[in-house]
C-alpha cells in the first residue's frame, strides 16, 4: 500500500532542476487536433459502504479513484484538501489481467481470479473509508477482451464494484490531469507519456494556449486539457510486448527489436505533427507517468526500497535513463528480480519499458524527463471533485469550499 500524501500540486523534490527556462526560445506553433472536451466518468452515486452523493462538495466526502489496467489493479481514497486532496487508503497489486489478451482475445480465467480477489480488497478498502463517490475504470485489456462484459458483470456480483470501460482518448486526458502539476510551466511545450500494460498513450501539450496562470489547483488540472495540441494511443505496452518478444531472457539483439518495433509504431504520429522540429525550436521537457519510469528512476537513484516521495517529481538526464536501461540489459533474470526497485514480478517485464522508453526517446530527443507517480487515478479525483464543485472558479482563483 502507498502511504499517504497530499496531492496539492506543490513543487515536489527535485523540482527546480531541468527547468525549461534555461532553454532556447520558441514560439507559438500550430498543432492539428481536435478540441479538448470535458472528460466523463460515469461515478457511483453510492460506493460501498457509502452514503447518498450530496452533491455540495462536502469536505469530509470520502472519494475513489479505481486504474484496473492490463498489469495493474490500484486503488486510492482521498478527502479534498486546501490545494487538492489527501491520500487516505491506497492499494496496488500486479494482477496481470491482459496476459494472453493480446494472442486469445480472451481474458483468462487464472487471471480473472487473481484480479477479483484484488477487487475484494478494493471494495473492503472503499467500505472502511465510507467513500461516497467513486470513478472506477478498466483500460485495456477489458477494452480488448471478448468475455470483458461478462467479467465486469462477475466483479458487479462479487465486489458490489461497477467499473467502466474508458476509451483511449479518455485514458489519455485522465493522465494529463493526473501528473499536470508536475508539468515545468516556464515550458512551451511538454510530450507526456503513460507506458501501460496493454496500451501507451502519448500527448503532446502546447503551453502557450494557457488561457491563464496556473493556480496548482485540482480545476487547473483539469484546465490543462485544453493545451493538448495532439495525442495518439499505441497498441504496445509492457505486457504485450514481453509476450511478442519474450522478457524473462532479453540479450541486445532483442532488446533492439523491441525498441525497433516501437519505434516504427512512433513514426506515424511523428509524420503527423512534426514534434521533433518542435523540441528543437522551443522549450520542451518529457513526462513519464508509469511503472516503467519511477522503476528506472528508482534504480537510478540506488533505493534500497521504493519510495514514492523521492520518485514522484524527480528530474533525469536522458543519459542516467540510459545507463540504467543499460545496467539491466546486461543483467539476468535473477539480478532483476533481486532488485529492490524492480522485484519479481516486474523483472520480466522492465525491459519491454524500457525498450518502449528508448522509442520515444530516440525519436524525440530532449534533454530532461520529468518523472510522475501519479496518473490515471489522480485524474480521477480531480474529476469527481470538481464535479461536486469542492473548488470554485472565479476571481483571482479556485476558491475553496468549506
Amino acid at each position: 500500500m502507498e502511504g499517504t500524501n497530499t496531492h496539492d500540486g506543490a513543487a515536489a523534490p527535485h523540482a527546480g532542476a531541468g527547468s525549461c527556462a534555461d532553454g532556447g526560445a520558441g514560439g507559438a506553433h500550430s498543432v492539428r487536433a481536435g478540441a479538448a472536451t470535458a472528460i466523463s466518468i460515469r461515478a457511483d452515486s453510492t460506493a460501498p459502504g457509502g452514503n447518498q452523493r450530496n452533491g455540495n462538495g462536502n469536505l469530509g466526502c470520502a472519494y475513489a479513484a479505481l486504474d484496473l489496467g492490463t498489469n495493474n489493479c490500484r486503488l486510492l481514497v482521498a478527502r479534498p484538501s486546501r490545494r487538492g486532496f489527501k491520500v487516505v487508503d491506497a492499494f496496488s497489486r500486479i494482477i496481470r489481467l491482459g496476459e494472453g489478451v493480446s494472442t486469445t482475445g480472451r481474458l483468462s480465467q487464472p487471471a480473472i481470479d487473481r484480479t477479483i480477489d484484488a477487487l475484494r480488497v478494493c471494495a473492503a478498502k472503499m467500505e472502511r473509508n465510507k467513500v461516497e463517490r467513486a470513478g472506477l475504470i478498466a483500460t485495456e485489456a477489458c477494452r480488448l477482451a471478448a468475455n470483458a462484459d461478462e467479467f465486469l458483470d462477475r466483479v458487479r456480483s462479487e465486489t458490489g464494484l461497477h467499473i467502466q470501460v474508458v476509451d483511449r482518448e479518455t485514458e489519455a486526458k485522465l493522465a494529463v490531469s493526473g501528473c499536470a502539476s508536475l508539468i515545468d510551466q516556464s515550458c512551451d511545450y511538454a510530450l507526456v507519456f503513460d507506458i501501460g500494460g496493454g496500451s501507451s498513450e502519448l500527448i503532446w501539450l502546447d503551453l502557450t494556449r494557457r488561457r491563464t496562470g496556473w493556480r496548482r489547483s485540482l480545476n487547473d488540472r483539469l484546465e490543462v486539457q485544453s493545451c493538448i495540441a495532439a495525442w495518439t494511443s499505441l497498441q504496445v505496452g509492457v505486457v504485450t510486448l514481453a509476450e511478442r518478444f519474450g522478457g524473462m531472457h532479453v540479450d541486445a539483439e532483442t532488446f533492439a527489436a523491441m525498441v525497433q518495433h516501437v519505434a516504427r509504431m512512433l513514426e506515424a504520429f511523428e509524420a503527423e505533427h512534426g514534434l521533433r522540429r518542435r523540441i528543437d525550436a522551443g522549450r520542451t521537457h518529457l513526462l513519464g507517468t508509469s511503472g516503467t519510469v519511477t522503476t528506472v528512476a528508482g534504480v537510478h537513484l540506488g533505493l534500497p526500497r521504493y519510495e514514492r516521495s523521492k520518485v514522484d517529481g524527480c528530474w533525469l538526464d536522458i543519459s542516467q535513463a540510459r545507463a540504467v536501461t543499460a545496467g539491466l540489459l546486461a543483467s539476468t533474470y535473477e539480478q532483476r528480480a533481486a532488485q529492490p526497485c524492480v522485484g519479481r514480478e516486474r523483472a520480466d517485464l522492465v525491459l519491454a519499458g524500457c525498450a518502449i522508453l528508448e522509442a520515444v526517446l530516440q525519436m524525440w530527443p530532449c534533454r530532461r524527463l520529468r518523472v510522475a507517480d501519479r496518473g490515471l487515478r489522480e485524474g480521477i479525483l480531480a474529476t469527481l471533485m470538481t464535479e461536486d464543485g469542492v473548488y470554485r472558479m472565479g476571481g483571482r482563483g479556485a476558491r475553496w469550499r468549506r
